[in-house]
């Protein structure tokens, strides 16, 4: 196994606009970078907050145009929320895992264990009330980010969207991966030995998510307005996976 990074570099990204619908990410990022005096590097990460890249992606809804059903009518008494967000959080799950007054946790409809199947409203502008989705595939968002950027700044980067999850069995929410490309979103350590020479047997890495963790931490979770961060100095040898090979299969899932 390699040595692990014996130092990481994050950088918030400043002076980026408030993103709209159809803005090229990219590009705001470029034309940032210069003032700040940072120059992308091979080797480099970039996390995107969810948010702006569903804001690019055109994921905004207007509740005016939601017409709640009555499954989500029902629901949105028990919860005591919208019933038209309720509509909104339905069409993105598969399931509802649970359900109390303020509490709708779900399956997302690309696997996801998560409050409201990351429908939010939370620094999201407008005329009127508007929610936002998550991306339709934050997995090929983050590749096609990549790509630009490869084909843009000419280096080799990775790329992370991430998002905040509430935790079971822990208070408080923690930036978790939901997009990646480039690294490895989970590494097994499985068969590796231990400072003793004990083989490992059954741990595996969320690296991804430990990525997007320390990224939050300067994307921050109210008015902060830093939803780039650049992070420098990640080393990890292993093949790239994107973020869905962090979900945990079905039939693995002791708690579902």
């Amino acid at each position: 196994m390699p040595a692990p990074s014996a130092r990481l570099e994050l950088i918030a990204v400043p002076g980026l606009p408030l993103v709209q619908a159809g803005d090229d990410l990219a590009t705001l990022v470029l034309a940032a970078l210069p003032a700040a005096g940072l120059v992308l590097q091979d080797g480099d990460t970039l996390a995107f907050a969810q948010k702006i890249v569903s804001k690019a992606e055109g994921r905004m809804v207007d509740l005016a145009t939601v017409v709640p059903s009555p499954q989500a009518a029902d629901l949105a008494r028990l919860v005591r929320k919208d019933p038209r967000l309720v509509e909104l959080i339905l069409r993105e799950s598969r399931r509802v895992v649970r359900c109390a007054p303020d509490v709708l946790i779900v399956e997302q409809r690309l696997g996801f264990i998560m409050a409201n199947a990351g429908v939010d409203q939370s620094n999201v502008a407008g005329g009127g009330e508007f929610a936002l989705l998550l991306p339709e595939d934050p997995d090929a968002s983050a590749a096609r980010l990549r790509e630009a950027f490869g084909a843009r700044a000419g280096c080799d980067l990775a790329v992370l969207i991430t998002d905040s999850f509430g935790r079971p069995w822990r208070q408080g929410t923690a930036g978790v991966a939901i997009g990646c490309a480039g690294l490895p979103a989970l590494v097994d350590l499985r068969g590796e030995p231990d400072l003793f020479g004990r083989r490992l047997r059954v741990t595996t890495v969320g690296h991804a998510d430990e990525v997007a963790a320390a990224a939050s931490l300067l994307m921050g979770q109210s008015a902060e307005g830093q939803p780039v961060v650049l992070i420098r100095g990640l080393h990890c040898d292993r093949p790239a996976a994107p973020a869905a090979a962090l979900l945990r299969p079905a039939d693995e899932d002791l708690f579902r």
